[in-house]
């Protein structure tokens, strides 16, 4: 059905929780499969990541026909120590604004 995502080699700054939650906040009744395209994961990776978000409470979804809206807690704190300052909706902020001043910046060049 699907094709598979071009694997990546290396370290990355941001986990697939990160992008996952990134891409649902950026539209909420956004499809998995679509989620693994944005993110370039597998959809399986995509099912296991949000059944992780919702199991510790980020994340919940609510069934509408034959798809999902998805609800983020943006007040609960990030879960290593070293971040716990900080929550869903500060690591949000800073992801949206990159896409916006990435979207601005592909206007001008495009």
């Amino acid at each position: 059905m699907g094709e598979v995502p071009e694997p990546h080699t290396g370290w990355t700054f941001l986990t697939n929780h990160a992008r996952v939650l990134a891409a649902i906040a950026s539209n909420r009744r956004t499809r998995v499969r679509d989620i693994a395209a944005h993110c370039r994961l597998t959809e399986r990776a995509v099912q296991k990541i949000i059944s992780d978000l919702e199991a510790d409470g980020y994340l919940t979804h609510r069934r509408e026909g034959r798809s999902n809206t998805y609800r983020i807690q943006p007040g609960n704190p990030l879960r290593h120590p070293a971040e716990a300052a900080l929550t869903v909706a500060d690591l949000l902020s800073l992801l949206v604004q990159h896409d916006a001043e990435h979207a601005e910046e592909a206007k001008r060049t495009g």
